[in-house]
């Protein structure tokens, strides 16, 4: 009996052994061939919110992209559109009509099914909204809201299960491109009605990961949509957000293993990097413009001399040195060289202090003034520290007796007080959406954009009608013309000083496969892995 008991318990110790070899080797095997690891991304500030809608600050695209997901998209590694939730579509000769055939079998994270009636109550819930202040973007791209005398969409119909049909009141050159935009996603219509006011904080999309959970200023986590309507991806089982405000400190916790990627990487920590035999260095391709803003419908910033002034003070050249090394360069435009329609035949004010006084004493204000400054309370990729450039522009301002007081809030208030035109200067910066000129002259200078992107309240007939004109021709030559012009009153006039173009750093461990930073500032995380 007890030789019995010996011997079945060795065959119960061997096989205990075979097995867990079993499942240690299974395991080893599944991880390698459909497990890509969960990725921790650290960033300097929390998303404000999580239905891309509603905001309009890349803290919450660079989360929400990887939650929802567009009819059109842009390609990995530019602003060229390729099909997404639509597989295929067509646009009539007039340019009026575009009808989108969406992918079938798509469901949205909560089970419901993606079709042409979910798109119909997303566009519906945008355009019939009337609030500019909330649905910021729609009005920017698509001209106001329903009846609105802009307003570019006519109408949304869903044609059957899975077609859509958009009308146009007038032809958009830009259209596809502002479809793709990560604002324009499509949200589950069932979880809209369920969370109302609380959906922000329940996001439901289609995209390739799934909202689990959101600790304000510290972390939010997302999980592999294991239901992903493309085969074998996402590659990662999930995406953690980590905010570390300040920089220095957000690559000490990258180089300690507590992150996996990281952007805002100071310039002057690029070398630190790039001798790390553990890191990689991501550069986003410039698509940006840094730039500090003015009311101009606030005194004395509503006289154009005064706005002139301030742009012959500031030192671009030493600003970019001093805070950039090496990695921007200077703006006299409002968007950037990268994007067609760029009109680099415009001449920068150059650095004048005696320009400056001359045009201060046109203005009645040779005896100089006192103003707040507002600053940004984090780093952005246009701008890397914009605290540091407040007090740098303060300097310069004192060289003709302008006393600048610098005031900044938290992250969000900062956008929505600037937004809603308390701020009589200020400091923010705009990286490109689609790749468009209109994205960004149309966009943030346009009279019909004051109280949504239009932070500056710049207001000019003739330029209306010149972007106007360039939306709605398709012939590419023409409109980059039309841009070129725009440019020109947009300089003289001088609502900005744009300071930079930017290159923006990130920095990441060498197991990180497949990511490409986009050039309009986010992208999603659907083929990346870390091996």
């Amino acid at each position: 009996m007890k030789k019995m008991s010996w011997l079945l318990l060795t065959c119960m110790l061997i096989l205990s052994v075979v097995l867990a070899g079993c499942n240690n080797g299974t395991q080893s095997n599944g991880n390698e061939s459909e497990s890509g690891g969960t990725l921790i991304y650290g960033r300097g500030a929390d998303s404000t919110a999580l239905d891309p809608a509603i905001t309009t600050e890349g803290e919450t695209f660079i989360v929400t992209q990887q939650i929802y997901e567009t009819l059109v998209r842009y390609k990995t590694e530019n602003t060229e559109i390729e099909p997404g939730l639509a597989e295929k579509w067509e646009v009539t000769e007039d340019g009026l009509t575009y009808t989108f055939h969406l992918r079938k079998g798509v469901k949205f994270h909560d089970g419901t099914d993606f079709n042409a009636e979910a798109v119909v109550t997303n566009f519906q819930r945008w355009a019939q909204s009337k609030d500019e202040a909330k649905f910021a973007y729609y009005s920017s791209m698509f001209g106001g809201f329903e009846g609105d005398p802009g307003h570019v969409i006519k109408e949304v119909k869903a044609e059957a299960e899975h077609t859509v049909v958009f009308t146009l009141n007038r032809p958009q050159a830009p259209f596809l491109k502002n479809l793709a935009m990560t604002m324009f996603a499509i949200a589950s219509p069932h979880a809209l009605e369920e969370h109302g006011d609380d959906f922000t904080k329940n996001p439901v999309g289609t995209g390739p990961f799934k909202f689990k959970s959101w600790k304000a200023n510290d972390t939010i986590e997302l999980v592999k949509n294991e239901d992903y309507w493309q085969a074998g991806l996402p590659k990662l089982d999930g995406v953690k957000f980590k905010v570390i405000a300040d920089n220095s400190a957000r690559l000490n916790a990258l180089m300690k293993g507590e992150l996996d990627l990281m952007d805002g990487l100071n310039p002057s920590d690029l070398g630190q990097v790039k001798g790390n035999s553990k890191l990689q260095i991501f550069e986003r391709p410039s698509m940006n413009v840094g730039y500090f803003g003015f009311n101009t419908e606030m005194a004395p910033f509503d006289k154009k001399e005064v706005r002139q002034a301030i742009s012959h003070l500031i030192n671009k050249e030493a600003l970019i040195a001093n805070f950039y090394e090496g990695t921007a360069e200077p703006a006299k435009n409002p968007m950037p060289p990268s994007v067609s329609g760029y009109n680099d035949d415009i001449v920068d004010y150059e650095y004048s202090v005696e320009k400056a006084k001359a045009l201060l004493k046109a203005a009645g204000l040779e005896n100089g003034f006192e103003m707040d400054l507002w600053a940004m309370p984090v780093a952005r990729p246009y701008m890397p520290d914009g605290q540091k450039v407040a007090v740098a522009i303060q300097a310069a301002l004192k060289e003709v007796n302008i006393k600048a007081n610098i005031v900044t809030f938290d992250w969000g208030t900062y956008l929505e007080k600037v937004q809603a035109g308390e701020a009589p200067t200020f400091m923010l910066g705009w990286t490109g959406d689609n790749g468009d000129a209109d994205n960004f002259i149309y966009t943030l200078l346009d009279k019909d954009n004051i109280g949504s992107n239009n932070y500056s309240r710049y207001s000019n007939d003739e330029v209306h009608d010149i972007l106007i004109e360039a939306q709605s021709n398709p012939d590419e030559d023409k409109r980059n013309e039309l841009y070129k012009k725009a440019q020109e009153i947009i300089h003289e006039e001088a609502p900005w000083v744009p300071l930079a173009h930017s290159k923006p750093q990130l920095a990441g461990i060498k197991e990180i496969q497949g990511f490409f930073p986009h050039p309009t500032g986010s992208q999603a995380f659907t083929n990346v892995s870390i091996k």
